[in-house]
């Protein structure tokens, strides 16, 4: 990771600042293209023990950090058990998620391109060339099963004092969200509400995270793909 240092610091210390270049491909690339913002003075950060203004190195971290979390999601995803619950029939909702696969920080593959510093914010483009493998389950996440669905996340606000649980947090949303688009997803397909679904869900693109209310909100879009829909007859 020397390379990615160097270019952070340089971000940092230069009064020439980087432009990001271009958007994210439409079809499946050999590279995966997407943005992370980090804020370099929360306005949450005095419930928490960060000095401030954060450091270069906590920032490139959790610049990293996300974009593995965001491009694991894009080619790997999950599969998910949905009961849907019912509350005139007292039947709680409950999600459960399970990772298909997962980028580590420092990877090779991916990269930092450009940044920018704008309103205490920084923004990083990150690229991720994929192999052979990762292109084919991306090709896999295209196939005429799978539907797109759009939806807000939401997790908690506090407490990230270091890595583990910074990630978590934003975590806990985007998993929030990817439960609201299926959701969403059954609702418009489905005549009578099931009582469980299965199937595989995949981070379209990088999400969009913002604070709402005193909370995390995240808006993300996914690929769906419902395999399995068990209705309340068959109980």
């Amino acid at each position: 990771m020397k390379v990615e240092k160097t270019f952070f610091a340089a971000c940092f210390f230069s009064l020439s600042l980087l432009v990001p270049l271009g958007s994210q491909e439409q079809i499946v690339p050999e590279v995966l293209r997407g943005q992370v913002r980090i804020d370099i003075e929360p306005i949450y950060a005095s419930f928490m023990d960060i000095p401030l203004p954060m450091n270069t190195e906590t920032i490139q971290r959790r610049a990293l950090d996300e974009a593995s979390m965001f491009f694991s999601a894009m080619i790997y995803g999950w599969s998910f058990d949905y009961e849907i619950g019912e509350r005139a029939r007292n039947i709680p909702e409950i999600f459960e998620l399970t990772s298909l696969g997962e980028i580590q920080y420092g990877d090779q593959n991916l990269h930092v391109t450009d940044a920018e510093v704008k309103d205490r914010k920084f923004y990083v483009w990150t690229d991720y060339r994929m192999n052979e493998s990762q292109i084919k389950r991306m090709r896999m996440w295209q196939s005429p099963t799978i539907r797109n669905a759009q939806a807000l996340g939401y997790g908690p606000l506090g407490g990230p004092v270091n890595r583990e649980d910074w990630l978590n947090i934003k975590k806990t949303a985007l998993e929030d969200a990817a439960r609201a688009a299926v959701r969403r997803f059954l609702q418009g397909t489905e005549r009578n509400r099931p009582k469980e679904a299965r199937g595989y869900i995949a981070l379209d693109s990088f999400p969009f995270f913002r604070i709402d209310a005193g909370r995390w909100a995240v808006s993300a879009r996914f690929k769906v793909e419902i395999t399995e829909i068990v209705p309340f007859a068959a109980y």
